[in-house]
């Protein structure tokens, strides 16, 4: 990644712009709804028996971590494989030999990490117990202080409006999360000093760095003295060399940023310290504001001292170099250079430098196609940016020999940033609000993909009970399983047309992100055994543990933004298919795979039968335990409260059953004379958060509980028979009790996945239902009738 020493950080890359090859790549890749239609079918592969997952077992290597890691030899694609969840641990078995294992871990004596929550935990028992039962306010098994939501801002009075509630639904959201870091706890954890840290819990902390290695690039970087790593991240002392990070490159699509109707580049960057007042963040009044903080983000990782962060900014036209110093100034922990402003220095002149950056301003349009660039629908700089990523070996030769070109060698310019060795690419769009908390659960969430895989034989029989019960998925070796990547959702808060708006979609006194995109229609549920992985990497958990995994969030439709993102999904269609084209994550591993499949289809042209024997796109997933880490707040919060197109609407594959269910409410006069209501139900989609996790849980308990009923089943009986969600299938009279409402808290802020290591240790069942890690669920207690 750092291989080479860029020159002045104003030096733009204009990458090779071939018009006739996006025209071919984008009509091959999307097929407009044909994806859509392949999406369903591929549903159903999904749940047939006997599926499972193609892994490459790599017995782990281990090396000196101050030295260059090259792992196996990278193979050639003589054959389609899919070797996705390939994975090199050179580091887990030194960690685990210092660290504490999964099984010293105590309920009783809790990692340090863990003393807020416990606290937590009290604090909510001590409210519970000590207020009179006529007191108690549903609101008490939700904690947190009130914040302010600003709806609306009056120019004339110079001040916002707004009203008080609490932001309970577990999304990092820029504006209730105002420093960076992917929230308080996230901050705190990834920013402990490491003197603090007991020497038996330093695999926690390193999670994050050894799930990035393992699923990333063989090659590492020259670290020692005089490297563009060394003039980066700090000099060495002597003869050492400085410790490896996750190399990560992040590619902004700027499509679209501006002030008002005036192109951002156009405008002058955010000064520090300056006298005026700062713009409005909650309206798209200036994508400036969306961009600082992204970078901020960015930033806030490499000051974790584990990711090494490379910017590379996307635009349609050269920009001017005063906002390339900005974003410069803006990454100082990633190499940058500080304004001297905010450093406390005199400004200094300004001079040619000659010194790495990390950031890289790519012009993906020439002059003649700037306009199709510049166009939202045309999915130009989507493609751009899955070009950019993948490398494909056809974008510079068309003669691509499958049967030895070699996935892991990038043939793009060699003065793209994203032609050096990365370990994670993360590509989103400058209105999705990036953080370290998604790239720390998409890693777990690739590692726990990855070991499912790992941890079973594709000669292993799958059991009759897996087989038949209809939501279990059996991940193995085979080469004819599907390709699972984590993806991501984007949510918004209500709009900010008026108060009255933003009142009604306020969810009762919380304030909860919706997602648009999606529908409760566009997904189901899966159990896959064996997809918990511990410390040092990918590593089991499961060994010896009964009814060991997680559930996942299958999507079986392709995600439908609103006009004009859903016009450009059609010309370049989303990576990963049911994924986002707006931000999604992929590691070295999972590119090489996907490379592999592109340069199979193309190289196989219009032969239908050789394009078969390809494999399939990836298909996207998400933890149900870490749900709302991969819900990435939309900055401007401005997506609600847009009509689908007719046709291009969340939940299409049921679009039969809407129908009816429209002209059910219309003969049953439910909603006499309230046609805005009626609208509100059936032409907007507003999905919260909240829904969402409810909707997914109860899916999967009454998936699990159809299985295990069978024909047992009484067919006149309504609701869950044998198993339910200890959670969501009650009766809500009062709050429920602490200990759940605190389970479900944890869930919802993605501490299942960060204090991974302790509630992995399987040493405190209470929260493993929240966590997503009981097939089971809760055994429904029957009343018997004693008279």
């Amino acid at each position: 990644m750092m291989s080479r020493q860029s020159n002045h950080r104003e030096t733009f890359a204009v990458i090779r712009d071939d018009d006739a090859a996006f025209q071919e790549e984008s009509s091959t890749r999307s097929q407009n709804v044909l994806t859509a239609m392949k999406l369903l079918a591929a549903s159903a592969l999904f749940y047939s028996a006997g599926t499972s997952f193609a892994q490459t077992w790599q017995q782990p290597t281990v090396t000196s971590s101050n030295q260059p890691f090259h792992g196996e030899e990278p193979s050639a694609a003589s054959v389609p494989t899919n070797n996705a969840y390939s994975f090199t641990n050179y580091r887990h078995l030194d960690v685990v030999t210092h660290g504490r294992r999964l099984n010293e871990i105590s309920k009783e004596a809790p990692p340090s990490y863990m003393r807020d929550l416990v606290e937590d935990l009290k604090a909510r028992k001590k409210l519970m117990e000590e207020t009179p039962p006529e007191e108690v306010k549903y609101w008490f098994e939700y904690t947190g202080p009130l914040q302010k939501y600003f709806y609306r801002y009056s120019r004339s009075r110079k001040k916002a409006d707004s009203f008080e509630g609490r932001d309970d639904s577990g999304v990092v959201s820029s504006r209730f999360v105002e420093q960076a870091g992917g929230g308080t706890e996230y901050s705190k954890f990834f920013n402990r000093n490491p003197n603090e840290i007991p020497k038996d819990e330093i695999p926690a902390y390193t999670r994050l760095l050894d799930n990035c290695l393992a699923m990333g690039s063989t090659n590492r970087p020259n670290r020692s003295e005089g490297s563009v790593w060394a003039e980066l991240f700090g000099k060495t002392e002597g003869d050492s060399t400085l410790p490896d990070r996750c190399r990560i490159l992040f590619s902004i699509n700027t499509v679209g940023a501006g002030r008002g109707t005036t192109i951002l580049w156009e405008t002058r960057p955010p000064l520090p310290h300056s006298a005026e007042p700062r713009p409005w963040i909650s309206e798209q009044e200036t994508a400036a504001t969306h961009l600082e903080r992204n970078l901020q983000e960015i930033d806030a990782m490499c000051a974790t001292g584990l990711i090494a962060a490379r910017v590379q900014v996307l635009v349609c036209e050269p920009i001017p170099g005063v906002w390339t110093d900005w974003m410069d100034s803006m990454l100082p922990n990633c190499g940058g250079k500080a304004d001297p402003m905010v450093a406390g220095k005199d400004a200094e002149t300004n001079q040619l430098e000659d010194r790495a950056s990390p950031v890289q301003v790519v012009v993906t349009a020439s002059p003649k196609t700037a306009d199709v660039c510049h166009n939202l629908k045309s999915g130009f700089m989507e493609q751009r940016m899955q070009d950019l990523t993948l490398a494909p070996p056809y974008l510079t030769d068309q003669n691509v020999d499958f049967n030895s070109f070699d996935p892991s060698k990038k043939t793009t310019h060699p003065d793209l940033v994203s032609s050096d060795d990365h370990d994670l690419y993360v590509a989103f769009k400058w209105s999705t609000l990036i953080t370290v908390r998604a790239v720390n659960s998409f890693l777990q969430a690739s590692a726990d993909l990855a070991i499912a895989a790992a941890s079973r034989d594709a000669d292993t029989p799958i059991s009759k009970e897996d087989e038949e019960d209809g939501v279990t998925v059996v991940l193995s070796s085979a080469p004819s399983s599907p390709f699972l990547i984590p993806s991501f959702v984007r949510v918004s808060y209500v709009s900010e047309e008026n108060n009255k708006v933003a009142k009604w979609r306020m969810h009762g006194d919380f304030f909860h992100p919706a997602a648009w995109e999606i529908c409760k229609d566009s997904f189901d549920m899966s159990w896959i055994p064996n997809s918990l992985s511990g410390s040092g990497g990918v590593t089991p958990v499961c060994d010896g543990v009964q009814n060991c995994g997680q559930w996942w969030v299958y999507f079986a439709e392709e995600q439908m933004p609103t006009s004009p993102e859903i016009y450009a999904n059609e010309v370049t269609a989303p990576l990963v298919q049911g994924g986002s084209n707006y931000v999604w994550m992929i590691t070295e591993r999972q590119r090489q795979e996907v490379v592999k499949v592109k340069v199979c289809i193309h190289a196989a042209g219009d032969d239908k039968s050789k394009k078969d024997q390809c494999g399939d796109y990836p298909q996207a997933v998400i933890p149900l335990g870490d749900l709302e880490s991969f819900l990435m707040n939309f900055t401007p919060n401005t997506a609600l409260g847009k009509k689908h197109g007719s046709n291009r609407f969340p939940g299409y594959s049921r679009a039969e059953e809407r129908k009816r269910d429209r002209e059910k409410v219309k003969e049953r006069k439910q909603l006499k004379d309230q046609e805005d209501i009626e609208k509100a139900l059936f032409e907007y989609t507003i999905y919260p958060a909240a829904l969402f996790h409810k909707d997914a849980t109860i899916k999967a308990a009454r998936a699990r509980d159809f299985a295990l009923t069978g024909a047992k089943r009484d067919p006149d009986a309504i609701g869950p028979q044998m198993i339910k969600s200890a959670y969501y299938d009650v009766t809500i009279t009062k709050p429920r009790e602490a200990t759940s409402a605190w389970c479900q808290a944890i869930a919802r802020n993605g501490f299942c996945t960060l204090y991974a290591d302790y509630f992995r240790s399987f040493v405190d069942e209470r929260c493993m239902e929240a966590c997503g890690m009981l097939k089971n669920w809760s055994k429904i207690q029957k009343v018997t009738d004693e008279l």
